[in-house]
């Protein structure tokens, strides 16, 4: 599966985006903030110690294959798929615990997705997250059984997440289901290695939308129905999800042609000879398009509104996944 966007530790990116939020402001104890505060921490914190509980340690057997499952997953990351759970929750006045399975099973898949996207038949790349990727680790065998791990154990994990009503963690798995499959990751997946000759630039979003953003939309999707968001909230959810994704494989091409290795801590030049956006417009017209896309997932935040303690946690969200990238960029 294609990547699910590359988001591992990344430094660079391009010039600040218009639609750019402040810095958090550290709490004035110095310790972490709370959910719903000026500062996304508390949720990142969660969701790493989650993940850890969810998948199996490795002193169960196979030792090998659970390591090669842990590798990736609990790698340092920006966990950007379960934080923007989490934040929508909290934007619909929604406790962050009601989606917090729902988010780490998300991110369990684009950890897959990445294990399988480093693959020597798709990127055969050797560094991921700053560390060997999994096939190079554990050998192309254990890679590819610990994807496969990871993908069931997401469903279960959706299946089982506590204090949700079956019919939503029904829809949350049938939802997971179609984002995984040929109409999304692996649909996006094949598009990329095998793209038509002059494919143009609508095109190319339409495949990147497979490949990156349809697990930002899945992951908003399910937080609004977790929080019974009414028609109108889940259409802003899902505008606010989609312009993320857009923006983030934007983001991602950029880098990928502009960044090094070891700022990265992983491979770059992947893309190279791929139909990308950067390869169809030019990088001052795709670094434009990224703003735009950042603005518009912002004008969605103000149409769903502040939660009942007047903050806008998706909000937050972006400066998390943009800010701190865009901030060091060397255009």
């Amino acid at each position: 599966m294609r990547k699910a966007s590359r988001d591992d530790g990344a430094d660079d990116a391009p010039a600040a985006p218009a639609a750019r939020i402040e810095p958090a402001a550290a709490p004035a104890d110095g310790g972490a903030a709370r959910p719903g505060a000026r500062d996304l921490s508390f949720l990142r914190a969660m969701v790493d110690r989650r993940l850890g509980l969810l998948v199996p340690s490795t002193a169960l057997h196979p030792a090998a294959l659970h390591a090669a499952m842990r590798h990736i997953l609990l790698a340092p990351g920006k966990r950007l798929r379960p934080l923007l759970a989490l934040s929508a929750a909290l934007q619909l006045g929604v406790s962050e615990h009601a989606v917090l399975d729902f988010g780490c099973a998300v991110e369990m898949i684009h950890a897959a997705s990445l294990i399988m996207d480093d693959l020597p038949c798709m990127d055969d790349a050797a560094l991921r997250r700053a560390q060997p990727t999994t096939h190079v680790a554990f050998g192309e065998d254990v890679a590819l059984l610990a994807a496969i791990a990871l993908l069931s154990r997401a469903f279960g994990v959706a299946a089982d997440a506590p204090g949700v009503s079956a019919p939503v963690r029904l829809d949350a798995v049938a939802r997971l289901s179609m984002a995984v499959g040929s109409l999304g990751l692996c649909g996006g997946q094949f598009d990329d290695l095998r793209p038509a000759a002059g494919r143009p630039a609508r095109a190319t979003e339409e495949v990147n939308r497979r490949k990156t953003g349809v697990l930002f939309t899945l992951t908003a999707e399910i937080a609004g129905r977790v929080a019974d968001a009414s028609a109108a909230r889940m259409a802003d959810l899902a505008a606010f999800a989609a312009h993320v994704g857009r923006a983030y494989q934007i983001l991602d091409d950029l880098l990928d042609a502009t960044a090094s290795r070891d700022a990265l801590g992983k491979d770059v030049g992947q893309d190279a000879g791929k139909a990308t956006l950067i390869a169809a417009l030019g990088a001052p017209q795709a670094r434009a398009l990224l703003d735009t896309h950042l603005a518009r997932a912002a004008e969605a935040s103000h149409r769903i509104g502040p939660n009942d303690e007047g903050h806008q946690p998706l909000l937050l969200f972006l400066d998390a996944a943009f800010g701190d990238l865009t901030r060091h960029h060397a255009p």
